[in-house]
Formats: structure tokens, sequence, C-alpha cells
């Protein structure tokens, strides 16, 4: 009983010191749509907290946008392409790497973690 109190005690104490930071998944985001659709997608990228790479003309009248998302931000942008470029539209999504959480949603997940202080 008394290690689990011990290391209770110097996990408590040890990790203020050790400023940790929350990480989350970044995707590559490879979406194709038409040329009228192309504000919105950049719009919604945006929103998302992603950073549009690059564009670049996919055919007579699409374009390719590149960009990186995080993918708590994805769950819904399928729905979101379907309906914005009325079908026409399709992305891939890939794992990238590993990126820090903002503060300010840093903050959010921390608040709303049911972990005892």
């Amino acid at each position: 009983m008394s290690f689990k109190m011990a290391a209770a005690i110097a996990y408590r104490n040890g990790m203020p010191k050790a400023d940790p930071v929350l990480l989350e998944p970044i995707g590559r985001l490879k979406c194709t749509v038409p040329d009228g659709c192309m504000g919105n997608i950049l719009g919604e990228i945006n929103r998302r907290r992603g950073r549009v790479l690059g564009m670049e003309p996919a055919g007579d009248e699409d374009q390719a946008v590149d960009a990186e998302v995080p993918e708590a931000e994805m769950d819904d942008f399928s729905t979101f392409l379907r309906q914005s470029a009325q079908g026409r539209g399709n992305f891939i999504f890939d794992f990238i790497r590993y990126e820090a959480v903002p503060p300010q949603v840093a903050k959010k997940v921390i608040e709303s973690s049911s972990m005892p202080a």
C-alpha cells in the first residue's frame, strides 16, 4: 500500500514539473471538388483547424486540394463534402503524425475529462 501512495504522490508532484502536452493525430487530406465548390471547401478546412498546403487543377472542371487537418475535426467531413459538391467530390484522408493540441482546445479537453485531481 505504501508503494501505491508513494507512486500517487510522485505522479501528482511530478506532472506539473514535467510540463505535459496533449497530442492529437494529424492527417493528410486530398480532396477533389468542382471549381464552384472550392471556396466552401477551403473555408471548411480552415474552420476545422486545417492548413491548406496547395491546390492544383484536376481535370476539366475540378480542383484538387492538399491539406493537413486534425483527425478529431474530420468526423462529418464526408457529409459536408457530399452536400457542398452535390455528390461530385471525393477525398482521401491518411494519418501522417501527431502534433500538440492548441492551448484553447487542450483546456476544453482537460475540463471535460473526469480524472480526479
